[in-house]
């Protein structure tokens, strides 16, 4: 009989917030696979937890899932666990899922924060409905693209960024997008938890002066609709002029020109008025 693949949220920065169901998991299963064993073994450490450990990462995920799969078949229970936060999301983890699914393997979730969903909720900016798109390509030419494709969405947008790479973002951002609202989180749940609630304009300029340290979160605000230009009291007048042509009342012509313009009825009647005169 097969085993279980587990996905383990762990702390994003703050190990106080590891839950007692994901102890309780760690414990449990044959085995862990590990974006880095370096970090995870920290964690397990902190919690005098001994378990074997696989590395799972992006640059073995191939060759490495296989066999993970093929152990979990043989009936060992396996937890993946990330770096930090939620497994899968922009993590490789994502494909070991795939694999499992593929395998007919049961996989359970163990939730814990995740950076992006933590840092939308602290920027200040539209929550109803965002979008998150990981981390953009280093490769520049591939970068305006995925930012010009987004150009006018009007989710709020969700980033992930290196410190070595933020500054050229944002100025791409601003280059591509224009002047928006941004809010720049960095080191979440940690001592040096920073929310720089700002402007795409403002952060070029600070972190040009204050070189970036730490992984940041960008919550950037979507395309906002553009406000209408209001109708002159002349323009409406002129709306219900063309409505007179077409043998409408005058009244019911101030009517609806008010509708359609906002202006008072009352005001594009008097100037019909003034016109017969």
């Amino acid at each position: 009989m097969a085993g279980i693949l587990y996905v383990v949220g762990t702390p994003i920065g703050n190990l106080g917030d590891m839950t007692p169901r994901a102890l309780e998991t760690l414990r449990a299963v044959d085995f862990i696979a590990a974006e880095d064993t370096r970090v995870t073994l920290k964690l397990l450490n902190k919690f005098e937890i001994k378990k074997p450990m696989e590395s799972y990462h992006e640059h073995n995920l191939r060759e490495r899932g296989e066999y993970l799969i093929s152990r979990i078949l043989s009936g060992e229970n396996c937890a993946v666990v990330s770096d930090a936060g939620m497994p899968c999301i922009s993590d490789p983890g994502e494909d070991l899922v795939r694999l499992a699914a593929e395998a007919g393997i049961e996989v359970r979730v163990v939730p814990l924060a995740n950076a992006a969903i933590s840092a939308l909720c602290v920027s200040g900016l539209s929550t109803s409905r965002f979008c998150f798109e990981g981390f953009l390509s280093t490769n520049r030419k591939n970068r305006f693209v995925h930012l010009e494709s987004l150009k006018n969405d009007g989710h709020t947008l969700i980033f992930y960024e290196a410190p070595h790479k933020l500054l050229a973002t944002l100025q791409d951002m601003l280059l591509v997008w224009g002047d928006r609202r941004i809010s720049v989180v960095k080191e979440l749940t940690k001592i040096h938890e920073t929310v720089r609630r700002t402007t795409l304009s403002e952060a070029v300029a600070y972190y040009t002066e204050n070189p970036p340290r730490g992984e940041y979160v960008l919550v950037i605000e979507g395309k906002q609709p553009e406000m209408e230009t209001p109708m002159t009291l002349e323009e409406a007048v002129q709306l219900a002029c063309g409505l007179l042509a077409e043998g409408i009342k005058p009244s019911d012509a101030a009517k609806e020109a008010a509708k359609q313009s906002g202006i008072k009825k009352g005001d594009i009647y008097k100037c019909l008025l003034e016109q017969d005169q």
